[in-house]
């Protein structure tokens, strides 16, 4: 989930290493707390956990920094993080156990146990199957949906889902990977249907407690609740400082979840021995394990930049809950993971028993890469590469890309052109067939934008240029300003505005793009 448009994408691109192999090891870098620092303070991250599990046994899970700057209160073992789309892998294997009951078929259409449940094309409403909840294949487009959730919105999970026929599809279904989260938040309602317990009663009871992850909980909300949790950062205005932690629990099925290192590790573990627990039980079966990590929709690999060479992957797709790629001929199983204030990415290496986990609380996914990386290379043998150089030349290459199109932009305005209404006449309600009602509104001689649903985005209209103005949202949290453009009839009354973001650091999940405002003339 969070940036998420460079997190989720950026995170996709791991895999080979060098051919120069040293032999893997099988015990920590020695130098690993300094590597940590190092990367901490490079990156500006307040907070980091770190679970590694290699060969059946831990080999750490700590904390280093503290949980809020300013706050000398340290990060340890047990500290929760927002583990955000390291979710799905849950939701997944949630699934994959009521597979092993016969409650579901990995295959069978979703209407035969959400009988209520449509897409936009009826086909894809017929064939849609439970797989296809997972695997981010269904022709909508990247983060389509997500203003009906984020930010936190008053429409609860059913309504998420009832309100997806309305959305267009970008591609023909199956024909190309868009991620997406509210699929996932779809799964959790058939979870509920076949199982009685509601997504999060399932998952807390059905698979941490088995796994002993005690100190976990399922809620987004529960970043609020107070106790030994991290605070989410991210830079605002050029400062990294304390944000608001999402508080919704209307998408948890997709990223609810929030874990410490010490729990993360029980379920590293679980994962990597085919479902078995610590007491000789298991929570699944290993057939659920090769349908968890077999890729059903590929991924395109091109080349990657030359900083990146020793990350060249030969092959990579999305499996069910899980990224699948290779990595100096071993098969790599990984997500990551985002939300306002918390990175993370989870790494699986099936035939070195090795896995990994860092959770940062601070919105940078750079942080994350560098110390997986770092690990990467040397429990494979690989020869070691500076990582945090490379990330953060490549953030600030990629900072100065954003400023330089921001500077475009702004540049290309024309500054002497004026609206072609009166402010008033843009003034009304207007309705979006999948999001609902967006008011705009005049007030003190200003336009105020307000989405129905959606009470952080509330922003003040300032006019840009012609018939476009610019939402500048009064919760300045949510970096994420947006062009509003009119379209007008030929009679000078408005046909409709569209919607885009004007920062292409703008998280993705603001999918203002896919909205069309008309004028709502309901009596």
């Amino acid at each position: 989930m969070r940036s998420r448009s460079l997190i989720v994408v950026a995170a996709v691109s791991a895999a080979v290493g060098s051919l120069h192999a040293q032999r893997p090891a099988t015990a920590l870098p020695r130098d690993f707390d300094a590597y940590v620092a190092r990367v901490m303070s490079t990156f500006e991250v307040p907070g980091i956990a770190i679970a590694i599990v290699k060969d059946g046994r831990v080999l750490l899970a700590k904390g280093y920094g503290v949980r809020k700057l300013g706050d000398p209160t340290p990060i340890d073992d047990r500290t929760l993080f927002g583990i955000a789309s390291n979710t799905k892998a849950f939701t997944a294997t949630a699934i994959g156990i009521l597979v092993e009951e016969g409650k579901l078929e990995w295959d069978a259409p979703v209407i035969n146990y959400l009988p209520w449940f449509q897409m936009y094309d009826p086909f894809v409403t017929r064939e849609l199957t439970i797989r296809d909840l997972l695997v981010h294949r269904s022709g909508l487009g990247l983060g389509a949906g997500d203003l009906l959730w984020w930010p936190t919105s008053t429409y609860d999970r059913k309504e998420i889902a009832r309100r997806l026929r309305y959305i267009k599809p970008e591609t023909s279904f199956r024909s190309a990977y868009a991620y997406d989260n509210v699929l996932y938040s779809v799964a959790g309602e058939v979870i509920e249907a076949v199982s009685g317990q509601t997504w999060e009663d399932f998952v807390s009871s059905r698979i941490l407690a088995r796994v002993g992850m005690t100190g976990s909980s399922v809620r987004h909300s529960a970043a609020a609740g107070g106790g030994n949790i991290a605070t989410p950062h991210a830079e605002i205005d050029g400062r990294v400082r304390p944000i608001s932690p999402f508080g919704s629990d209307n998408v948890n099925p997709a990223g609810g979840i929030n874990a410490s290192a010490t729990d993360i590790a029980k379920w590293l573990m679980v994962q990597l021995d085919s479902g078995k627990l610590a007491d000789g039980s298991r929570l699944f079966k290993p057939q659920t394990t090769f349908e968890l990590w077999s890729i059903v929709t590929p991924y395109r690999v091109g080349r990657v930049p030359p900083d990146l060479a020793p990350t060249q992957a030969n092959l990579a797709g999305y499996a069910l809950g899980f990224e699948v790629r290779d990595l100096r001929g071993h098969k790599v199983v990984t997500h990551t993971g985002g939300l306002p204030g918390f990175v993370s990415r989870i790494t699986l290496v099936p035939d070195e028993r090795l896995g990994i986990a860092v959770f940062t609380n601070q919105e940078i996914g750079q942080a994350f890469q560098a110390i997986t990386w770092r690990l990467l290379d040397h429990f494979t043998g690989a020869a070691p590469t500076d990582w945090v150089a490379v990330y953060q030349a490549r953030k600030q290459r990629g900072d100065s890309m954003v400023a330089a199109q921001e500077h475009a932009a702004a540049a290309s305005r024309d500054t002497a052109s004026r609206p072609s209404l009166p402010l008033e006449k843009y003034a009304g309600t207007y309705r979006d067939a999948w999001y609902g009602d967006i008011s705009i509104a005049m007030e003190n001689g200003k336009l105020v934008m307000r989405f129905s649903h959606s009470p952080s985005l509330t922003g003040d209209l300032e006019h840009f240029q012609y018939n476009t103005f610019i939402a500048r949202w009064r919760d300045r949290e949510m970096r994420a300003d947006a062009y509003v453009t009119f379209a007008l009839n030929p009679d000078g009354s408005i046909e409709h505005a569209k919607m885009a973001a004007v920062s292409p650091a703008t998280d993705f999940s603001f999918d203002f793009q896919d909205l069309v405002l008309v004028p709502d003339k309901r009596p």
